[in-house]
């Protein structure tokens, strides 16, 4: 499929939360590779288990043992619902719960939708199957996570109604035969402001075991997806993302979640990079907490969209190409200081807080070849130090 949008939409991960195991993992540990890359997939790590999968991988779930390394990644059960790129996962109640992502219902459909039906995997049970709820509003792109009490908690989102629209509008005109009326139709969808793509405002919670969804309440920012998540004692913190398609964001937030009640806080937004006029903002970065440093890498975005955006060009990055990006950033305190560069730029794969540093996983390099890269970044005294 040659749509832009889409391109973008399947490039969606979300980042997973701060690993519960307790065993502290040596720093020159040799970390076996994925089977195969994994790209805009879902990544969650629950009792010294890793897993990731989806995405690029169509099906296929894989899971990691830290007290196992040498025995590499294993498969997990396939699947059972419809192949996804951009779901949002997390773990409760012993399983892992998959929600939303875009992808096509069945193989012959024209075009993808976005789903909100929701899958669990069973730890202990080793087994998939669908949970009888839906989700009251797109969950592509959008962050989650598991909060103390149990409950999942949802921030962001594509608008699943208007977008499942203009997929079925771009997939019904053959770019070639008809190449003005397909041209518009992209320029129109691109050339909104952020607010007309109606991305999911509200802070969003689920219960497993209640089968419940609640609403938690209206966020203070503009709704955007593709950020990366980072969770500390109940504390999630979120890094920029996009707030419309091809735009980015350099804002940091964190919310906590207390007995349904939600506190946002402004921290210091992502620095302006060396050599570069500003921070674009990046989407499918890779994140986590080293000690009391949060450290950011990578992340895709397009050097110049923020620029045409400020001048009035609603299609922001129209004519841009791709960036991905090898910055890292560390905070330690209150302000970010950019560090040594990633080996590579990439983006949009899975990154795990242990306890001996960050392990990154799989994503997509500038050529979009889905990585089955898998190393892990320590701090060092120069910056970061990478370890495959």
């Amino acid at each position: 499929m040659n749509n832009p949008i889409y391109r973008s939409a399947k490039s969606l991960l979300l980042v997973s939360a701060a690993i519960c195991s307790t065993q502290l993992l040596a720093a020159d540990e040799i970390w076996p590779n994925l089977p195969e890359g994994i790209k805009s997939g879902v990544a969650v790590q629950s009792n010294g288990k890793l897993f990731v999968g989806l995405g690029s991988a169509g099906q296929h779930m894989y899971s990691l043992d830290l007290e196992s390394v040498n025995k590499g990644w294993q498969k997990l059960p396939d699947f059972i619902g419809p192949a996804r790129n951009g779901a949002t996962a997390t773990v409760a109640d012993g399983k892992i719960l998959v929600f939303g992502g875009a992808g096509k219902v069945n193989a012959s459909d024209r075009a993808p939708i976005i789903f909100n039906s929701v899958y669990s995997f069973d730890i202990k049970d080793n087994r998939w199957i669908e949970e009888k709820t839906r989700s009251p509003v797109g969950l592509l792109g959008a962050s989650s996570y598991t909060d103390d009490s149990g409950e999942v908690i949802f921030i962001g989102g594509y608008n699943k109604q208007l977008f499942d629209t203009y997929l079925s509008d771009i997939t019904a005109v053959d770019k070639k035969s008809d190449p003005v009326k397909w041209q518009k139709i992209v320029d129109d969808y691109m050339g909104m402001k952020p607010q007309d793509y109606r991305w999911n405002t509200q802070v969003l919670s689920y219960s497993i075991k209640g089968n419940k969804w609640s609403d938690l309440g209206t966020s203070p920012y503009t709704p955007n997806c593709g950020s990366a998540l980072v969770i500390d004692n109940n504390t999630a913190t979120l890094v920029s993302g996009e707030i419309k398609p091809g735009l980015r964001t350099a804002e940091v937030k964190s919310l906590k979640v207390i007995d349904g009640n939600v506190s946002w806080k402004t921290m210091s937004a992502l620095p302006q990079p060396s050599g570069q006029s500003l921070q674009e903002g990046v989407a499918g970065a890779y994140a986590g907490k080293i000690g009391d440093a949060l450290v950011v890498m990578g992340g895709a975005n397009f050097h110049g969209a923020r620029q045409q955006f400020e001048e009035g060009g609603l299609f922001a990055h129209n004519g841009l190409s791709k960036a991905y990006n090898p910055e890292v950033y560390v905070m330690k305190g209150s302000q970010w200081k950019q560090v040594n560069d990633l080996p590579k730029g990439m983006a949009y794969g899975a990154s795990f807080t242990l306890p001996s540093g960050i392990l990154v996983v799989g994503g997509e390099n500038k050529k979009r070849e889905a990585l089955n890269d898998v190393f892990l970044v320590t701090l060092s005294e120069s910056g970061v130090a990478i370890t495959d």
